[in-house]
């Protein structure tokens, strides 16, 4: 029975102390907590061994020395929990330099067997004297356990009202039942001759133990939240200790007892024993290797293919990811990150590529608007001159009609002129925007209202399916105003026929029955999205990367510059917006502006 209790004690620190410092490795409370259950894992096997194995009379003198070993180590890791729990404090090595100096004197004494006269068994009961050296000992390993209670309840009285104070308190409760009951046992009942109780000392200490775990790990060690937090990450340490003490174990149930059984069935003799080591060394193969394999699958070859994801990664090849089956480890976790950071640094070269395509367009915009500027200026003054003089030549008498005919022709091509040129001149000419709250529901209606006032436009199918309860954009509202009329009377070029078209492929729409614009405003994360679409001609494939170019149109000779969209798209990205087009011949041509939401 007792053999039983010392096992159960064993692997409950065992499992205990490694629960604890897996839980959080790097904190000091926790490796503290670890080397503390370390040297109890010592003391229980000391027990362990003693008092259920060897002849007690002839090794009760290291059990002596071993025990005050052992109860001096855990002082020390208890003075060192009390310095670092619960703030993870540095430990002060001056003070715990001359704190811990007697054992220097201590352990070299114990070992020497200079704490004890005698010890060992009389009649059947347990008897030790001990030297002066001994209640030395004793008086330094007391000295030490109240020193780290007055820090704990010093600390206690800090935190006091706090869940911080709450686990102090605890784990000062923990020490006082420990405390009282390892002196019983150890010192106040052998005083009196009552040595009883000694060999469940180990045992003895389990409570206190737990007590210290629950207040270490924010009192949910036996929560079934923390149970899951496990289970949600469950970490590779647990994993890789699990299989090596599952393989440990069945391996013993399935080899050795069975090795052991056919060796020494006919007693331990020199060829038993050689049955038993060549078995023992054949079998102890095949758990080598199973432990070799779960490492391999459950270690080795998920890094691996991390290790080739992201060497593709650094060589270019953005978006590459680790082909893992998930999993709820730390290399589970590093796979899953592996492949945000892969298709993050694929977006964002996306994005870059974006910007850049944006900048040199805006480039383009800046140098064809000097060039604007400057041919307005040059070829306006001589065109005012000549248009004073044609309209002289008109009023004058005598003409024959032929030369009237002309003059109007040229006065009619004086006015084309004049109005490219105007049109350059606003391009060139970015005034700063008088930005203010807008509803934009309300500048396609108000632009809309203007459109109609174009008889073709009066004939196309309108459908506005506008969101209700749109937040505002910041914006100028006379620029918005000024795209989406744009936009507007090009789906009525595109419906109506005035867009270029080539001879062999005719007009999408025959009748203007057919010709529909359909305006779409939204709400998309932060930004207003809104959609303007015709069932127009559309927009060759190879041409909808240019349409945003100054001077670039589709239109026929005469009836547009190629300013209108290069505007447009100028207006939309001094917004911070964006304007995209979707479109393809006969498939009609789709806009879509994105505007920031005012914030």
């Amino acid at each position: 029975m007792l053999v039983i209790l010392h096992l159960f004690a064993l692997f409950l620190l065992v499992g205990l102390g490694f629960y604890v410092f897996v839980a959080d490795p790097r904190k000091r409370a926790n490796q503290t907590f670890a080397a503390f259950i370390a040297f109890l894992a010592i003391w229980t096997t000391k027990d362990l061994v003693f008092w259920n194995f060897y002849p007690r009379d002839s090794t009760a003198g290291w059990w002596v020395s071993a025990s005050f070993i052992t109860a001096l180590l855990m002082q020390y890791a208890m003075v060192v929990f009390a310095w670092v729990f619960p703030q993870n404090a540095r430990t002060p090595r001056r003070r715990a330099a001359v704190l811990f100096a007697p054992g220097l004197v201590f352990i070299p004494a114990a070992l020497v067997g200079l704490l004890c006269v005698k010890a060992g068994f009389d009649s059947g009961r347990f008897v030790i004297e001990l030297t002066i050296l001994a209640y030395a000992f004793a008086a330094y390993v007391y000295l030490l356990f109240f020193f780290g209670a007055v820090i704990l309840f010093q600390k206690y009285r800090r935190f006091k009202g706090s869940q911080q104070g709450q686990q102090v308190g605890a784990i000062i409760w923990g020490l006082a039942i420990t405390g009282i009951l390892k002196t019983l046992a150890n010192l106040v009942l052998p005083y009196f001759g009552y040595f009883e109780l000694l060999p469940f000392s180990a045992i003895l200490v389990l409570p206190g133990v737990l007590i210290y775990a629950y207040a270490i790990l924010n009192f949910q060690l036996f929560s079934f939240q923390t149970a899951l937090n496990q289970f949600r990450l469950f970490p590779l340490t647990y994993k890789v200790a699990i299989s090596i003490a599952a393989v440990a174990v069945i391996s013993f149930g399935v080899f050795q007892i069975p090795i052991v059984w056919w060796a020494f069935r006919n007693g331990m003799d020199a060829e038993a024993w050689r049955r038993y080591l060549v078995f023992s060394v054949i079998t102890a193969l095949i758990p080598n290797l199973v432990l070799l394999l779960l490492v391999l699958r459950t270690v080795s070859r998920p890094l691996q293919r991390i290790t080739l994801a992201a060497v593709e990664v650094a060589k270019g090849a953005y978006g590459t990811e680790v082909d893992l089956r998930k999993s709820n480890d730390e290399i589970g976790l590093l796979a899953d990150s592996v492949n945000e950071m892969s298709r993050k640094m694929a977006s964002d070269i996306d994005e870059l590529q974006r910007l850049n395509d944006q900048l040199i367009h805006a480039e383009k915009l800046a140098a064809m608007g000097t060039l604007a500027a400057g041919v307005s200026h040059e070829v306006n003054n001589p065109l005012a001159s000549i248009s004073s003089l044609v309209q002289m030549l008109r009023s004058q008498e005598g003409h024959s009609p032929e030369t009237r005919e002309k003059l109007k022709m040229i006065s009619e091509q004086i006015n084309r002129i004049t109005q490219v040129t105007r049109d350059m001149t606003n391009f060139a000419r970015s005034r700063p925007a008088a930005k203010t709250n807008v509803d934009v529901n309300a500048v396609i209606k108000t632009a809309l209202r203007l459109a109609s006032f174009d008889k073709t436009f009066q004939d196309i199918s309108v459908i506005t399916e506008l969101a209700e309860g749109l937040p505002t954009v910041f914006a100028d509202e006379d620029q918005l105003q000024q795209v989406f009329l744009n936009l507007f009377l090009n789906a009525r070029d595109a419906m109506t026929g005035n867009a270029t078209l080539k001879p062999e492929q005719g007009r999408k729409s025959h009748h203007l029955a057919d010709c529909m614009l359909t305006v779409k405003t939204s709400k998309t994360g932060d930004s207003i999205s809104i959609e303007i679409a015709d069932t127009g001609i559309g927009i060759e494939t190879a041409a909808v990367g240019q349409i945003f170019d100054p001077f670039y149109t589709t239109k026929p000779a005469g009836k547009g510059t190629g300013l209108g969209l290069a505007v447009c798209y100028g207006i939309i990205t001094a917004h911070g917006g964006r304007i995209a087009v979707e479109s393809g011949y006969f498939d009609g041509t789709k806009f879509v502006i994105t505007l920031p939401i005012d914030h």
